[in-house]
């Protein structure tokens, strides 16, 4: 037994002895191993979070932060995190410059920019400069380029007979087919009229949610009925069914034709508007008027299909520069370019800033330039800046337009992220977006509002004329935007047709105006204001009671809720006014707009088109929220403005055009209708090896024009990323202190077993 304990002790020691010997060996290696790849020859760094040499190629990497886009069907897609997939797939007839400003529609798969034909109600054809009220309706004659080929996609392959392989399938065909690229085949055809025109019926189905076509149906001749028939045949083709049955007869488009879209030829579609509405070419350049071709939705129609997310949802069919190659929920997503794309010339024109910032050196060159985009998810904003600035992402988040800003602000405070941002070379430019949030009165209240007689509207016009002058939103801007937004003078931001630069373009109800100075009017003008108003050091002059006036916020009450609305009340404090805070969540502020019943309250607009239209009809009388539901939140009515905005939404752009804005403008900025508020900025994070960055929240399909210098981010990377090996050089030695006394004492228990055993008395049983 003591020789057995002896061979093992042995045994103990040649296992510690190798034990250590591969620890060293190992540690050695992949100390040389980091060395080869983290820094020398230029390999990809150990932190990397992609393949090997991954940053060498042309491809762009970005992130989404919540969850995987929940609409790709252009029906119904109308979300923010959606479009930099929906822009880069699918090409609806028109688009925007990208790079001029104020935006311009140019053709995307439209051969060009075409005029309405007005006709009247006996159908003759007026002439192009005849008023709104005249014209029945407005045909337009759109052309289609010819030649535009669809992405690879097994919807459009066929075997050698002409036969298609994959529109026909049993359930067990489906087998094992999770994703578009599990088919083996894959086809082509050319873009048609018919295509937008299926995609146009295909909006009034009631299997699909599409926001637009309620609106639609005020302008499309016959969309409306169209919309009527196509929901009793979808009844009569689910009668039988399980009301929750995902696997339903398929809904042929072709079938079901109505006069307001057709196509008069393979090239031509022709829409048929009711009246003029010149805006109408706006809502041509957004994916709702995206082609469909019958054979995808065939092929996604196909029993078994919608339970493996086989649908436009997850697998769009377009002809745009990209297509999508990898969904991988809440997880990953590609985009590669489309090998069918026909390529698209660069812009050549653009602004001297344009130029000054490089970003006309590709005039005339194809784009996409970029090969794939890589969408990865982020839940946490810590990583994804952590990872933006290690340069393994290019841009923070493709469909964000408040990174650039976020950055300007953090280098504004820190010195230390100043010297960071400068070192990384990040370029940070930034845009007015044409976006508006201002400070609404409700003309339906007694004290804010319209008021009853004309002595009584007087006096409230004056007394919103004065809180108008003491809340200073040059201060809001500093604080609580740091200085990333521009106050407005309107509601019309920079971009549109109508919208003036101060001095020209100060309100002057607010603003002294002195040759190009322009400056706040002094608080005394103010409070003489509200004394002829009839509440003089803000009491009332007749009973001698305090004003107090309701502000209804959204969003309940947080740490930063509460600071601003401690600021708001002390400018109204300004002028002895009481301002109390009325704060709910958003459903219920949301409630409290829809009856009508905020007093004050602070909202937001997003321009869904470049006109001034989008803007001016939240002050059109008839769009009164509390009386009509519409958009039109603090119920202003004013007739000189309703007769003004009936007459311009029918103009087309021009100086006429802009003559009529700018009175519009001049009535709300006298009746003080809202606090006019801010324009938000939008700011782009590009790092230094992204070419053509220009941020903008209009133009979606901006990843088209983006370019990516592989070797010079392959280098930054590992410059940025060079592995710090006195860690484990510490933990080296740590380990050798550790093992040289235990093999020592190894040694020595090897020793005395040895003299143990030599001895002539021993005994080894």
């Amino acid at each position: 037994m003591r020789l057995a304990r002896t061979d093992g002790s042995r045994q103990g020691a040649y296992g510690a002895r190798d034990w250590a010997r591969r620890l060293l060996w190992g540690i050695g290696a992949a100390i040389l191993a980091g060395c080869s790849s983290g820094g020398g020859d230029g390999g990809t760094p150990l932190n990397s979070p992609y393949a090997e040499r991954a940053e060498r190629q042309n491809v762009m990497y970005t992130a989404f932060t919540q969850r995987s886009p929940k609409y790709l069907d252009p029906a119904s897609s109308y979300s923010v995190d959606e479009t930099p997939y929906t822009y880069q797939i699918y090409e609806p007839l028109y688009g925007y410059h990208y790079l001029k400003r104020p935006y311009q529609l140019v053709p995307r798969a439209a051969a060009r920019i075409v005029e309405p034909v007005y006709l009247d109600a006996q159908g003759n054809v007026l002439p192009p400069d005849v008023p709104g009220e005249r014209v029945a309706q407005s045909i337009y004659d759109i052309p289609i380029k010819p030649g535009i080929k669809y992405q690879p996609h097994p919807a459009f392959a066929v075997d050698d007979a002409g036969r298609d392989l994959y529109r026909h399938l049993a359930q067990e065909d489906l087998e094992g087919k999770y994703a578009i690229t599990d088919f083996p085949r894959t086809g082509t055809r050319e873009l048609t009229a018919d295509d937008y025109v299926y995609g146009i019926r295909r909006l009034a189905t009631t299997r699909v949610v599409s926001p637009i076509f309620a609106h639609m149906t005020d302008y499309i001749v016959g969309f409306k009925e169209y919309g009527e028939r196509i929901r009793a045949v979808d009844t009569e083709l689910r009668k039988g069914l399980d009301p929750t049955a995902r696997d339903l007869p398929w809904l042929d488009f072709r079938k079901y034709a109505f006069e307001g879209v057709e196509a008069l030829d393979r090239h031509t579609l022709r829409i048929r508007v009711k009246g003029k509405y010149p805006q109408f070419k706006y809502w041509l350049a957004m994916t709702f008027f995206a082609p469909i071709p019958w054979e995808a939705d065939q092929f996604y129609n196909q029993p078994g299909m919608a339970a493996r997310n086989l649908t436009l949802n997850y697998w769009p069919v377009g002809t745009g520069p990209y297509m999508l190659t990898e969904y991988r929920e809440n997880r990953r997503h590609v985009l590669t370019r489309n090998p069918n794309f026909r390529g698209e010339p660069y812009p050549c024109e653009g602004t001297e800033e344009d130029r000054a910032a490089g970003l006309l050196q590709d005039c005339g060159k194809l784009t996409p330039f970029i090969d794939r985009i890589v969408f990865s998810i982020e839940k946490e904003s810590v990583p994804l800046q952590g990872k933006f600035l290690q340069g393994y992402y290019d841009v923070p988040q493709a469909e964000r337009g408040e990174y650039g800003v976020a950055y300007l602000v953090a280098a504004g405070d820190s010195q230390e992220k100043a010297a960071l941002f400068a070192e990384r070379g990040l370029k940070l430019p930034t845009t007015v977006e044409t976006q508006n949030w201002y400070m609404g009165f409700n003309w339906l209240d007694p004290v804010v509002g319209k008021g009853d007689t004309a002595e009584q509207q007087e006096r409230n016009r004056k007394l919103r004329q004065a809180i108008s002058i003491a809340v200073d939103w040059e201060e809001y801007v500093a604080i609580f935007e740091n200085s990333q937004a521009q106050v407005a003078y309107g509601p019309l931001p920079p971009g549109l047709l109508g919208y003036r630069d101060p001095p020209e373009g100060a309100n002057p109800v607010v603003y002294d105006i002195q040759g190009d100075k322009v400056t706040r009017k002094p608080l005394d003008v103010a409070k003489r204001l509200l004394a002829e108003a009839g509440y003089p050091e803000g009491r009332n002059a007749r009973t001698g009671q305090p004003l107090v006036l309701n502000y209804d916020a959204m969003g309940g009450v947080s740490p930063s809720a509460r600071s601003q609305f401690d600021w708001m009340q002390r400018q109204f404090g300004k002028l002895g006014i009481q301002l109390e805070v009325r704060s709910t969540d958003y459903n219920r502020f949301q409630d409290k707009m829809r009856r009508g019943v905020a007093q004050i309250f602070m909202w937001g607009w997003n321009a869904d088109y470049p006109d001034a239209e989008n803007f001016l009809f939240l002050l059109y009388g008839p769009n009164g929220k509390a009386k009509a539901g519409g958009e039109n939140a603090s119920n202003y009515a004013n007739p000189e403005f309703d007769k003004l905005f009936e007459r311009m939404k029918y103009l087309d752009d021009g100086p006429e055009k802009e003559a009529l804005i700018a009175r519009m403008v001049a009535i709300v900025q006298q009746d003080a209708a809202w606090m006019f508020g801010y324009f938000p900025k939008s700011g782009g994070a590009y790092h230094q090896w992204v070419g053509n960055g220009k941020p903008t929240q209009m133009i979606r399909n901006n990843l088209q024009y983006m370019k990516i210098d592989p070797e010079l981010r392959a280098r930054k990377i590992a410059e940025w990323n060079q592995p710090v090996w006195w860690p484990i050089a510490l933990v080296v030695l740590l380990l050798v202190l550790l093992t040289v006394p235990a093999w020592r004492m190894v040694r020595r228990r090897d020793r005395a077993v040895a003299v143990h055993r030599a001895h002539p008395s021993g005994d080894a049983a």
